[in-house]
């Protein structure tokens, strides 16, 4: 008889703690992002939530899992599992990470598209490096990088993107609210960077992150209504 009370007395509580969350949430979709680096993408997606007013509740951006793409998918599969266990799970998972040098990038890719459920979890990679994504709010471009003696693919984009932006720095936690103004002028320059990839068979240079921008804004547009 007393284990059968301690049972009913913790099933309330976990529904009362999950009453909780949900007040706190707004009416949309619960999302998790995991990024890469600690702070260059972790501080332009909570600055991209903080422009639309997107609840932190609603958007959990994570920047602390590791640096090589199969770190964020461990800590994007321990995240939503934890989630899921305690019956508050995330709608989308979207993981954000370079291709760079990573030896283990296309593992991670294929376990990302094979992933369960299929419809949350979402890649969010850039080729070579995010900064290409940061490059195309200036200027079109596909020329491939290629990695040079003492000159890393993500130094060359790097130095690119400085010749437009001649102060930006990496981890600088204003990107998104400099950037502003061109992001409707970069996604289209991405989506088009993605179908001359295709056409050519190739994936140097790409980037995705105009499919989440593009997503969190939708969400805006619902919060909107």
């Amino acid at each position: 008889m007393g284990t059968d009370n301690i049972f009913h007395k913790r099933k309330a509580k976990s529904a009362a703690t999950l009453q909780r969350r949900a007040k706190k949430r707004d009416p949309y979709a619960k999302v998790l992002i995991v990024c890469e680096g600690q702070k260059t993408e972790p501080h332009y997606f909570n600055g991209l939530r903080n422009h639309y007013g997107l609840n932190t509740a609603n958007v959990e951006v994570c920047g602390d899992c590791g640096s090589a793409p199969n770190s964020v998918l461990a800590y994007a599969r321990q995240r939503y599992r934890e989630e899921k266990d305690a019956g508050d799970a995330f709608d989308k998972v979207f993981c954000v990470f370079d291709k760079d040098a990573h030896p283990r990038y296309a593992e991670v890719m294929t376990a990302i598209t094979a992933a369960k459920p299929s419809d949350v979890f979402v890649a969010i990679n850039s080729v070579p490096c995010f900064e290409y994504w940061l490059l195309l709010h200036f200027t079109y471009s596909t020329k491939p990088y290629q990695p040079l003696p003492r000159n890393s693919t993500g130094n060359q984009v790097l130095s690119d993107l400085c010749g437009y932006m001649p102060h930006y720095k990496k981890g600088a936690d204003d990107t998104f609210s400099e950037l502003i103004g061109q992001l409707e002028h970069a996604k289209p320059n991405a989506e088009r960077a993605l179908r001359e990839a295709d056409i050519n068979g190739t994936d140097n240079p790409s980037t995705r992150v105009h499919e989440l921008v593009i997503y969190l804004q939708q969400i805006n547009n619902q919060h909107q209504l």
